[in-house]
């Protein structure tokens, strides 16, 4: 999951999390020189967009790029702070970018944060004003303070194959302070039709069963009907699995992960009429269901569990919620507990972060609902007529570890990546037409670099939902996922269809295995070298580390993206560096095909990378605190 956004959302309305208060894109006018004649590179252009590296590329006021002072940054260490001195000022802030030509679209995303000591709620005594070319993008003022980062992003397309002056003006009058700190800004290009790197087919066969993990080999039939407003689900489920562990299996368990969302007893997921084995008591938190089973299977014999469902949708912008007439529906279909050398995993849900387990499995879903709606969904989706009014999604997915949907009136933008895999972009009302098509070219060209890193995507086919209300950020599931319109947070959501789906992993007990290898990857795609970035770290015990489940995340929950984000990607920025550009690159794709399907452990891969390099790694894991 993509950092969840709780420190950056405080006190701010999340609807402002995209956009601006100012004056849109006007056009190219001021614009300097051209690039008309360079093809389109998809990537970033923007240099030391982190504040990370100094001050160059970067113009600046004295003192506006820095790392310290009372302001923080919103990764690593460095970001530029302009005003804040409580009297008359003015702070600049620039530096010159070549936007290629031939590519079909341009996005500007920046992080800004602005506090003030102005009492006022009606006048702009404090302005920044951020510009490119001779076009203001956007300005700001002592109003828009909130706490924490807020993410800003504008389609710069206008500007594609031009140089120009991406510049930012502070302005501060005599009396209360304000500060305008920005971090992490990117200008990323895509589309145009150029070909993508190589990808390497993906793996013909699954890595080798783990007979510790059982039940295996789950395929899951589902057949759910809706309501009018596509927020509740009945019907029915079952699932076929085979023992795969020499020890007998006398039960399983199925978990209710959107149970959470509920107060237990009365949840929002209900099972009953459980048939091929005894339903017990609900636990965790309701969210585990323990199934005896008529008889115990001995290693290699297969068992099947039916049940009846109903699938209420609570109201909240969640990744299991509803925001107005659209629901957003993770998470619901309940779902194997695996047993392994450590027993049965029933961990508790967390709301920070992800406790979900799960081996590759196939899914048939039948979803029947109005056709006013539309249906993303996990997989392949085929949709006929149904009864009067209504329309039969049936969607197919094999080899995922999870199946996801929403529901809604959603407009919807399509496009194929040049290497073959279908995209499309789902929006809530209110996202721009212009703002969804820029996602669509970002999911594109994230959906190739990904593939040309660590091998084909193998669904075929990827759904991109859009709400700019999710206080989180954005959430995976397998070809499919949710997110705010942002470049960064989009591109690292399809980094998970990698890292978590087809190389899976215990996301609670080992988050850092998905998500600092998803922001890894999003460095990668976005052109982010890390430069530095591990000589920001500071860490606040002796007990943090990177490899900390999610139960010590949750007891410490302000430091869980800082940890196992930055510093865990920093941590792979530092390994590629101590080891080689080619031995990383030629390290995580020779294990995620050897993981295809499978899951990952921290223990093989510090095998792997040590196999990959004749440097000792020893120090280095116990220096970035990577135990396992």
């Amino acid at each position: 999951m993509r950092k969840r956004l709780l420190s950056l959302v405080a006190g701010v309305g999340v609807a402002g999390l995209v956009g601006a208060v100012g004056v849109g894109v006007a056009g190219a006018a001021g614009a300097v020189g051209g690039v008309a004649g360079a093809a389109c590179v998809p990537g970033q252009v923007v240099g030391n967009g982190g504040f990370e590296d100094g001050t160059s590329p970067w113009v600046a006021s004295s003192g506006v790029i820095t790392s310290g002072g009372g302001q923080s940054a919103h990764s690593g260490g460095g970001f530029a702070w302009l005003d804040g001195y409580g009297t008359t000022h003015t702070d600049t802030l620039s530096q010159t970018v070549a936007i290629p030509a031939g590519c079909s679209a341009a996005s500007l995303t920046l992080w800004l944060h602005i506090d003030t000591a102005e009492t006022t709620t009606s006048t702009a005594y404090d302005k920044l004003t951020a510009k490119l070319g001779g076009s203001t993008l956007a300005t700001y003022s002592n109003l828009n303070a909130g706490a924490g980062y807020v993410q800003r992003t504008f389609d710069v397309s206008a500007f594609i194959g031009q140089s120009v002056s991406l510049a930012f003006s502070g302005s501060e009058d005599s009396g209360l302070q304000t500060s305008f700190v920005i971090d992490d800004v990117a200008l990323n290009t895509s589309g145009g039709g150029t070909t993508p790197p190589p990808t390497t087919p993906p793996p013909t066969t699954p890595p080798p069963a783990d007979s510790t993990r059982t039940p295996a080999s789950p395929a899951y039939t589902v057949s759910l009907s809706s309501d009018a407003s596509g927020a509740t689900w009945t019907g029915h489920e079952s699932v076929t699995f085979t023992n795969a562990s020499a020890s007998p299996l006398n039960d399983v368990y199925l978990r209710l992960w959107d149970n959470y969302h509920g107060s237990c007893p009365s949840t929002p997921i209900t099972v009953t009429n459980v048939t091929g084995g005894t339903a017990g008591a609900l636990t965790v938190g309701c969210t585990a269901l323990d199934i005896a089973l008529p008889a115990p299977l001995a290693q290699g014999q297969s068992g099947t569990v039916g049940f009846d469902l109903k699938i209420v949708v609570p109201s909240g912008a969640d990744r299991f919620g509803r925001d107005g007439a659209f629901s957003f529906i993770g998470n619901a279909l309940p779902l194997l507990a695996i047993r392994d050398v450590a027993g049965w995993h029933l961990d508790p849900y967390t709301n920070n972060g992800e406790s979900f387990y799960s081996l590759a499995a196939d899914f048939h879903v039948v979803l029947d609902h109005p056709s006013g709606l539309q249906v993303p969904a996990t997989g392949t989706s085929v949709d006929t007529p149904g009864a009067s009014g209504r329309t039969v999604t049936t969607a197919t997915a094999t080899k995922v570890r999870d199946f996801a949907w929403a529901a809604g009136a959603f407009s919807k933008v399509s496009g194929t990546s040049p290497a073959g895999v279908k995209v499309n972009v789902y929006a809530v009302s209110g996202i721009s037409a212009s703002s969804a098509q820029s996602m669509l070219n970002t999911s594109i060209s994230a959906i190739d670099a990904h593939a040309g890193r660590f091998a084909a995507y193998p669904y075929g086919e990827v759904d991109a939902v859009l709400d700019n209300n999710f206080w989180f950020g954005g959430m995976e599931y397998p070809g499919f996922v949710l997110d705010l319109v942002s470049t960064t947070a989009l591109t690292h959501e399809l980094a998970h269809q990698w890292w978590y789906g087809i190389v899976g992993d215990d996301e609670y007990n080992n988050p850092w295995l998905d998500e600092a290898f998803a922001d890894y990857s999003t460095d990668l795609a976005l052109g982010s070298s890390g430069t530095n970035c591990w000589n920001s770290v500071s860490w606040a015990s002796s007990s943090e580390k990177i490899t900390n489940s999610m139960a010590y995340w949750d007891a410490h929950s302000s430091r869980y993206s800082t940890v196992v984000y930055g510093y865990g990607k920093c941590a792979l920025h530092d390994l590629r560096r101590l080891i080689g550009d080619s031995a990383m690159t030629n390290l995580l794709r020779t294990y995620a095909q050897s993981h295809w399907y499978g899951v990952s452990t921290t223990a093989e891969f510090k095998a792997a990378a040590q196999a990959a390099t004749s440097v000792d790694l020893t120090s280095f894991w116990s220096t970035h605190r990577i135990d396992g």
